[in-house]
């Protein structure tokens, strides 16, 4: 079963989610990923997966696809990677969860969680926590 944790469920910005973390951030702006690009905060969800709990890090990433100026799945690997070592590790903190692995999921365009849309492109990446960095892990 996957539940939404509350307050933040849709639509609220990077920006607004960091702070309320108490992550120095101007109101109106989101750190600056090494992609260049800007992404808001969908929801976050917990799930199991057989054993294990799996927090998930669902973004809205307009700016990723498959055309030529857009942001490729390897272009989005580092601003991921970023997210879970420097929102999702604080956030874990701070709601005092734990999770046996947490995934940063970019997505174009808002899609229902576990639906495919062969027109959205939807990258996704999953982490262990490892001496409180973000691991990655190959599905």
């Amino acid at each position: 079963m996957t539940e939404s944790i509350k307050p933040f469920a849709y639509g609220v910005s990077l920006a607004v989610f960091l702070a309320h973390l108490g992550v120095a951030v101007a109101a109106q702006t989101a750190p600056d990923l090494p992609s260049g690009q800007s992404v808001t905060l969908k929801e976050v969800l917990i799930d199991t997966v057989g054993q294990e709990t799996w927090i998930r890090f669902r973004f809205i990433a307009p700016e990723i696809g498959e055309n030529k100026e857009a942001i490729t799945y390897e272009e989005a690997g580092a601003d991921m990677q970023l997210l879970c070592d420097d929102l999702a590790i604080p956030y874990l903190s701070e709601q005092d969860l734990s999770a046996d692995v947490v995934v940063i999921s970019f997505s174009q365009k808002a899609v229902p969680f576990g639906q495919a849309d062969p027109e959205t492109t939807q990258f996704f990446d999953a982490y262990r926590l490892l001496d409180g960095r973000c691991e990655w892990e190959m599905f």
